[in-house]
């Protein structure tokens, strides 16, 4: 860990209260239940490690799905993200999306960011490949999807900053979209998971 990344661990808990008072929609979430247009069960994901994974492997599971950077004020939610993956196993798969979208805190390649990773948070749930999430050229297509709402049914919304989640249900419906600022196990996110 470098000595930026040391410091940003340390004031992560003040940054968390901060975000607390910050003004802003923070959580958003399907209000009337909407299908989405496309299922999102028909895409792939490309792991760090080139390996190949459909989304159709964790129907009838829900799927957590984050943008992750390494030089980042919230870069110690993988250690909650892992924790949550723990608890939720049977339930839930996490996957984070590593990007360099937000202010060059990305800055590692595949291999980087996966030894950051376990290196440093011991992480055990899915890394995907480094991508673009925000909408531009080249954007990653679950970000795609997670992002239109002609695909997704409902959801416009871009992640914020970087450890945005989006929670997609057991049937492949998109239920909440969750800011950075939103601790990965607290109190919404843990309910959203259980309902």
């Amino acid at each position: 860990m470098t000595l930026r990344q040391k410091i940003l661990k340390l004031i992560y808990p003040l940054l968390m209260e901060w975000s607390k008072l910050a003004s802003g929609k923070k959580i958003i979430y399907n209000e009337k239940y909407i299908a989405p247009l496309e299922s999102i069960h028909a895409l792939s994901i490309e792991l760090n490690d080139g390996k190949i994974i459909p989304l159709k492997n964790y129907r009838g599971k829900k799927i957590l799905l984050v943008n992750t950077a390494s030089n980042c004020g919230y870069t110690a939610q993988y250690a909650e993200l892992e924790k949550l993956s723990d608890h939720f196993k049977k339930e839930l798969i996490v996957i984070g999306f590593p990007a360099n979208d937000f202010k060059e805190q990305e800055k590692g390649n595949d291999q980087q960011v996966a030894a950051f990773c376990q290196d440093n948070f011991s992480i055990s749930f899915l890394i995907a490949k480094k991508s673009k999430v925000i909408k531009t050229t080249g954007q990653n297509e679950v970000f795609n999807w997670l992002t239109h709402k002609k695909r997704n049914g409902w959801n416009d919304k871009m992640p914020s900053w970087n450890f945005s989640k989006y929670l997609v249900n057991e049937e492949g419906i998109l239920t909440h979209y969750f800011d950075a600022s939103v601790s990965p196990v607290g109190h919404m996110v843990v309910k959203a998971i259980n309902q």
